[in-house]
């Protein structure tokens, strides 16, 4: 009996994606005419890189697929010196999709870098993150499983028809939200390239000016492990913006693209699994494991920013009284804080039972997760991803972990001006790339430990940070709205 499956490649072979095998690929590409194989890679700089391959004939596309293809590692990678500078990709099957852009009918697949010895390359964003699960596995005896939600705004000629109010497009319908035909395009096609998508909707900014306007949207995704959920999220965002191209709109995932309207966040959904089920949740309460995993992410929080808030207009969304946090702490439900515990459906089955009375009431898993809130679109994400791994590993680490946890706690809304006296004994997030940078320096060994992050990529990302100057940035700016505006369109594209 079939199932049913959203990649092309995986319905016709009826067959799951990690199950793949060369062989698998070359049936499918002599059975439906595929002239043109693309290898896709995350560089240095978290893009999708592109490698081209017109099929010459059976023996060339069994070549490619075995053995991969050379690249110029010091154009993807800063650290490597370009007088010894070769790197092979070698694709990996169980991520091959069919491109639903391509001209010319093609698969594309993506791939990791090795070194000329044939070892993985250690400062590869997507190495980094699989060293980091790893790790955090052999720490807690138990997977690291994560999903993104993609907040983005699409950029276009100002639509006088079916008007919204700013700041009030969560979850309007067409035609009041507009540009619900893109984000359904997309979803449609990020599906079809493996992307476990969850749902997708109109999010609340809707930013007017005098002849464009700004709508923002949001697609999310489902748990699945840290790896394959980064590997999504980067091919997501290419889909987004390449559908983006096609309609003539931009898409923006920077963090902040106005003053005064909201930001996008890339908000990641973090649960642990063990022998395939979710552990969160302990008798109907937060369980210590997932209290252990928060206290990593309390005492881990301000250098995450260095992967996770990469521009300077990164932090001219973590700025009070907004949704997106500046203080380290976690709540149940609380949008202000740093983390939030969502619902996670702990009593389902009497409202399905009251939502369809008469009808059999279907057993509801629980899905807990812990949401942490601070990244944004300029996220690397393997490199956010592998630091959260770091995170939690360190929290399962500390022997005083649950007590830990326990003090960055919160039960009231922290913006309310009645729990103000709060804010000054929170922890604060840094202010600037600068802090961020500093941050990391002072942290560095625990992400750097048991070999998960180089000292070499670390270093890096340090130099990129404090070379954007930009300490006390939003004072400098107080009031330039020009300056402001130029930053804002300087890192629209992240």
């Amino acid at each position: 009996m079939s199932k049913i499956y959203a990649n092309k490649i995986a319905a016709f072979l009826n067959k799951e994606p990690r199950d793949f095998t060369r062989p698998d690929i070359v049936k499918y590409i002599k059975a439906n005419g595929v002239k043109m194989v693309n290898f896709r890679y995350v560089a240095g700089d978290g893009r999708l890189k592109t490698l081209n391959f017109i099929i010459n004939d059976e023996k060339y596309l069994d070549r490619i697929l075995s053995a991969g293809e050379r690249v110029d590692g010091s154009s993807l990678f800063k650290s490597i010196d370009a007088g010894s500078s070769d790197l092979y990709v070698v694709p990996r099957y169980r991520t091959a999709f069919v491109n639903p852009f391509s001209p010319v009918p093609a698969v594309d697949i993506l791939c990791g870098f090795y070194t000329a010895d044939g070892k993985p390359f250690a400062s590869a964003p997507g190495e980094v993150l699989r060293r980091a699960e790893a790790e955090f596995t052999k720490t807690a005896g138990a997977e690291f499983h994560a999903l993104g939600e993609l907040e983005y705004y699409i950029v276009s000629p100002r639509n006088p028809l079916y008007p919204t109010a700013a700041q009030k497009g969560y979850h309007e319908s067409q035609p009041f939200a507009k540009w619900e035909a893109l984000r359904v395009e997309a979803m449609a096609a990020i599906a079809e390239a493996g992307g476990r998508i969850k749902y997708g909707h109109s999010e609340v900014g809707l930013i007017r000016a005098e002849d464009s306007e700004m709508a923002q949207q949001e697609i999310e995704f489902l748990p699945v492990p840290a790896s394959d959920a980064a590997d999504q999220l980067a091919v997501a965002k290419w889909m987004i913006s390449a559908i983006g191209h096609k309609y003539g709109v931009v898409i923006s995932f920077a963090p902040k693209i106005s003053i005064g309207h909201a930001g996008s966040g890339l908000h990641v959904h973090t649960c642990l699994l063990k022998n395939g089920r979710n552990i969160m949740l302990e008798k109907g309460s937060l369980s210590a494991p997932a209290r252990k995993l928060i206290a990593g992410f309390m005492e881990l929080a301000a250098p995450m920013t260095a992967f996770g808030n990469t521009v300077p207009t990164s932090y001219f969304r973590l700025v009070p009284h907004q949704e997106a946090p500046i203080n380290v702490c976690w709540a149940y439900r609380n949008r202000s804080a740093l983390v939030r515990i969502p619902l996670g459906w702990t009593n389902a089955a009497g409202m399905v039972k009251d939502a369809n009375p008469g009808s059999a009431t279907p057993s509801v898993d629980p899905a807990q997760t812990v949401e942490f809130r601070s990244a944004d679109g300029s996220a690397a994400v393997h490199l956010l991803l592998a630091g959260l791994c770091v995170a939690a590993r360190r929290g399962f680490e500390r022997k005083d972990a649950l007590a830990y946890a326990d003090k960055f706690f919160v039960d009231k809304n922290i913006y309310h001006k009645e729990h103000a006296a709060l804010l000054g004994k929170l922890p604060k997030l840094p202010s600037s790339c600068w802090a961020s940078a500093e941050s990391l320096a002072k942290y560095r060994s625990v992400f750097e430990a048991k070999g998960v992050f180089t000292p070499q990529l670390v270093d890096g990302l340090i130099k990129r940070l404090k070379a954007y100057d930009d300490s006390n940035l939003s004072e400098r700016l107080y009031g330039k709205e020009e300056e402001i505006k130029k930053l804002v369109d300087e890192y629209l594209y992240c």
